[in-house]
C-alpha cells in the first residue's frame, strides 16, 4: 500500500474542504551532480643525491689552480724535508723552503676549506628547503583531504535527500474558487480529470452530480470507484430512462414554465429574449389557469396542440389528457378565434420541443441513497433529442439547487461535461445558483465558441484549467488567456502515461442503475436501504479504489529509470499536442496569476513519490524546521580522475531501483517515510544491506609515491 503522509504526521490528503484538479511535479531538492573530486596527493620533490655531487665538481673547477698550488707546496715541503734529513741539503736552506711551503699552503689552503664549508652549507640548506615543502605539502593535503570529507558528507546528504524526495504534490482549488472551467481534453483526459476530482470528494463524504452531456461516458472510472467502496451510484441514461426522472416534480408553475420555455429554446439561436417571454407566458397560462398549477408534460402538450390547432383534440379527450373543460379554457384563453399568428407558431413550437420529454416520469421508482448521481445522454440518440433533454436537466437541476439550503463551499460538486452545448442564458443561471448556494461547479468545454470565451473564468470566482486543444483558433485563445510564451515543465511520466493512458470511455459506456429499480408502491413492500459509507477513514482506502477500480492506476508505467522534465513553451501549436492527462491551471491570486502545469491522471496517487500535501504547504513546513547544515562547497567538475565516494559516510548500490517511482521495493512495514522526505535510518542501527563494500576513502597522509628509479637494495 502506497503511503501518501508527508510534511506532518497527521496532514491527510483526504480533507473535506479540499478540492484537487490533479498533481504537480516539482523537486525541492535538486540534483547534487557528480561526488566531489577526491585531492590528488602533489608529486614530492626529494633530494637528489647528483646535486651534491654538482655542486662539488663545480667547486673543484672554479679550485682546481689553488689545489694545485697546494699541492704542489706539500709536496716541494715533503721533498724539502727528505732532502734535508739526507743532507742533500743545509737544514738552514731546507728550514726555510719549508717555511716557504708552509706559509703557501695557509694561503691556498683556507679557500679551498671555505669552498667546503660552503658546499656542505648549501647541500644542508637544500635538504631543509625540500624538508618544509614536505610538510607544507602534507598540511595542505591534510585540509584538502578534511575539506573532501565534509565536502561528500554533504554531497551524501543532498544526493540521499533528492532520491528520497517526492515529486508530486496535489494541486487544490484555492480557497474562495467556487467554479473550475476545464476547456479542451479528449474523452480520455475528462475522465482522467473527473476521476481525480470526484473520487477525493467521494472519499471526503461530499454529494457529487455528473451531467455528462458528451456522450463518451467520462464518468465511467468515478462509477466503478464510488461501487467499489459501497456508495451504490445512481445512473441515468437517456432517453431510456427518461420514465424515471422526474426533476421538475414539485416545481411550481412559475418555475416549471421556466424550465420549459428554456428546453424550446434549446434548438435555437440565443438572441432576443421575446420568443422566450411568449413561451413562458403561454406555458404560465397552461399550467396556471388550464390545469390548476399541476401538469405533467403529456398534459401540457396535449393543451399545446390543441392551442395551435394541431391535430384532433377528441383523441386527447379520450386518452384521458385532457377533459372537456380544459379543453375550453385552452381554446377560449386567447379568445374564442385564437388566430394570432404569433401564438400559433410559438405553441407549435413548443409542442415539437416538449414531446420529447413526454415520457418524463412515467413510472416513477423508489430509489436508495446515493452520494453520486450521473446523468448521460446516449450517443444513439438523435442531436436535438440529447439537446433538448441536455437542456431540461440542467434547467431543471439549477432550480432545485436554487431552492436547495446553502451549504459549505464545495459540499455538493456538480460536472457539466460538454457545457459548450448548452446556451449561455442556461449557463449564467446555473452559474448563479450555484455560486449562491455554495454548490462546487466544474464546467467542461471541449471547444470555445463565442458564448464561452466571454464567459470563460470571468463570471464569479472561477479558475481555468487548459487541456489539449484540438481546434487551432481555440489554441490561440488559450495562449492568449495563459500568456505567449510561459515556460512550464512537463514531467516525462506524463508523456509516457499519456500514451498507455486508458481507451476512450466512449467505448464502454455507461449502465443504467435505475432500470429496474422498484416501482413506488405501498410502503410496506419498499426496500430497506443499506447506510451510506462513512468517510474514507485513511488516504490509503482512497489508493487501493483507484488502483483496482480503475485502469489508471496500471497507466503509469513502472520502471526503474530516473524520471526527467521537458521544458513546454506556451504557444498554439504546443498547446495542440498537450499528452493527454496534461492541463495547465491557472487563476488569479493577490499577487498575480498562478500558472501551474498539472498533471490530472489519478494513477499518480499510487506513485510512492506523492505528498499530501501542496508545495506551498510543504515548503512552509520545511522552513519551520531548523536547518542542521551549511551552504555545500562547491563540487568538482564531473568526469575528472579520483571521484570514488568513500563509503564510511554512506552506501548506494546502482544496481537497485529507485524507490521514487512505480516498480521499486516499497519500504518495509512499520519503517514510514520521515516528514522531511529523506531517507529512513535502517532499524536497531544495524546497517542496510547492500553490494560489497567501496574502496576505502581517501583520508590520512598520501601513500609515498613509487620511483622505479630507484634501485633495489
Amino acid at each position: 500500500m502506497t503511503d501518501v503522509t508527508s510534511g506532518s504526521a497527521t496532514t491527510r490528503l483526504i480533507r473535506s474542504g479540499r478540492v484537487y484538479v490533479g498533481w504537480r511535479y516539482a523537486q525541492v531538492h535538486p540534483d547534487p551532480g557528480p561526488p566531489p573530486r577526491r585531492p590528488r596527493p602533489p608529486e614530492a620533490e626529494s633530494a637528489d643525491p647528483s646535486r651534491g655531487a654538482h655542486l662539488r665538481d663545480r667547486d673543484h673547477l672554479l679550485y682546481r689552480p689553488v689545489k694545485i698550488t697546494a699541492v704542489g707546496a706539500g709536496v716541494g715541503a715533503a721533498v724539502f724535508l727528505l732532502c734535508g734529513a739526507l743532507g742533500v741539503l743545509p737544514w738552514r736552506f731546507a728550514v726555510v723552503a719549508l717555511l716557504a711551503c708552509a706559509v703557501i699552503l695557509g694561503i691556498t689552503g683556507y679557500p679551498i676549506w671555505q669552498s667546503e664549508r660552503a658546499v656542505r652549507a648549501r647541500i644542508r640548506a637544500e635538504h631543509e628547503r625540500l624538508e618544509r615543502e614536505r610538510e607544507a605539502r602534507e598540511r595542505r593535503m591534510f585540509a584538502a583531504q578534511e575539506e573532501h570529507r565534509a565536502a561528500y558528507q554533504e554531497w551524501e546528504r543532498r544526493r540521499r535527500a533528492y532520491e528520497a524526495q517526492r515529486e508530486w504534490y496535489p494541486v487544490a482549488v484555492p480557497p474562495g474558487v467556487d467554479r473550475v472551467d476545464i476547456v479542451g481534453g479528449t474523452l480520455a483526459g475528462w475522465s482522467a480529470a473527473v476521476t481525480t476530482m470526484g473520487a477525493a470528494r467521494l472519499a471526503a463524504g461530499a454529494r457529487l452530480t455528473v451531467l455528462d452531456l458528451s456522450e463518451g461516458a467520462v464518468a465511467h472510472d468515478l462509477v466503478r470507484l464510488a461501487a467499489d467502496r459501497g456508495d451504490d451510484p445512481l445512473v441515468w441514461v437517456l432517453p431510456a430512462d427518461l420514465p424515471r426522472l422526474d426533476l421538475s416534480s414539485g416545481l411550481p408553475a412559475d418555475a416549471l414554465a421556466d424550465v420549459l420555455s428554456l428546453v424550446v429554446g434549446a434548438g435555437e439561436e440565443e438572441g432576443t429574449t421575446q420568443d422566450l417571454s411568449f413561451d413562458n407566458s403561454i406555458l404560465e397560462r397552461i399550467i396556471s389557469g388550464v390545469f390548476g398549477g399541476t401538469a405533467t408534460i403529456p398534459q401540457i402538450t396535449a393543451a399545446l396542440r390543441a392551442l395551435a390547432q394541431v391535430g384532433d383534440p377528441r383523441d386527447d379527450l379520450r386518452l384521458g389528457l385532457l377533459t372537456d373543460e380544459q379543453l375550453a379554457r385552452v381554446t377560449t384563453m386567447y379568445g374564442r378565434d385564437a388566430t394570432d399568428r404569433i401564438v400559433i407558431r410559438r405553441a407549435w413550437a413548443l409542442e415539437a420541443q416538449l414531446r420529447k420529454l413526454e415520457r418524463l416520469g412515467a413510472e416513477p421508482v423508489r430509489l436508495p441513497p446515493s452520494r453520486l448521481h450521473v446523468v448521460s445522454l446516449d450517443r444513439r440518440a438523435g442531436v436535438l433529442t440529447n439537446r433538448v433533454l441536455g437542456t431540461y436537466v440542467a434547467t431543471a437541476l439549477t432550480h432545485r439547487i436554487r431552492n436547495s439550503p446553502p451549504a459549505r463551499r464545495w459540499e455538493h460538486t456538480m460536472f457539466l461535461c460538454g457545457a459548450e452545448k448548452l446556451r449561455g442564458d442556461v449557463l449564467d443561471r446555473l452559474i448563479d445558483a450555484c455560486e449562491t448556494t455554495g454548490t462546487g461547479l466544474v464546467l467542461l468545454y471541449r471547444s470555445i465558441p463565442p458564448h464561452v470565451r466571454e464567459r470563460l473564468g470571468r463570471r464569479g470566482h472561477a479558475a481555468v484549467g487548459f487541456m489539449r486543444l484540438g481546434n487551432a483558433e481555440d489554441a490561440r485563445v488559450a495562449a492568449e488567456h495563459i500568456g505567449t510564451g510561459r515556460r512550464l515543465l512537463v514531467a516525462e511520466i506524463t508523456d509516457t502515461a499519456g500514451a498507455a493512458a486508458p481507451p476512450d470511455p466512449v467505448e464502454t459506456g455507461y449502465a443504467s442503475t435505475v432500470a429496474y429499480a422498484r416501482v413506488r408502491g405501498d410502503a410496506l413492500t419498499d426496500p430497506v436501504w443499506t447506510p451510506l459509507p462513512a468517510p474514507a477513514a485513511d488516504d490509503a482506502d482512497l489508493v487501493a479504489g483507484i488502483s483496482s477500480a480503475t485502469a489508471w492506476g496500471r497507466s503509469i508505467p513502472a520502471t526503474d529509470k530516473r524520471q526527467s522534465a521537458r521544458e513546454l513553451l506556451v504557444e498554439p501549436h504546443q498547446l495542440q499536442e498537450l499528452p493527454p492527462t496534461a492541463m495547465i491551471f491557472t487563476h488569479a491570486t493577490a499577487t498575480g496569476r498562478r500558472i501551474l502545469m498539472v498533471d490530472a491522471n489519478p494513477g499518480i496517487i499510487t506513485l510512492p513519490t506523492t505528498h499530501s500535501v501542496e508545495l506551498e504547504e510543504f515548503l512552509d513546513q520545511q522552513g519551520e524546521q531548523p536547518s542542521t547544515s551549511a551552504d555545500p562547497p562547491q563540487l568538482s567538475e564531473p568526469g575528472q580522475e579520483g571521484s570514488g565516494p568513500p563509503p564510511t559516510f554512506g552506501t548506494h548500490d546502482p544496481h537497485q531501483p529507485d524507490a521514487r517511482h512505480a516498480g521499486t521495493v516499497p519500504p518495509q512495514q512499520g519503517q514510514p517515510h520521515p516528514p522531511d522526505g529523506h531517507a529512513a535510518p535502517p532499524p536497531n542501527g544495524t546497517p542496510a544491506e547492500g553490494p560489497a563494500p567501496q574502496p576505502p576513502p581517501n583520508l590520512g597522509p598520501p601513500p609515498e609515491r613509487l620511483d622505479f628509479r630507484r634501485k633495489r637494495p
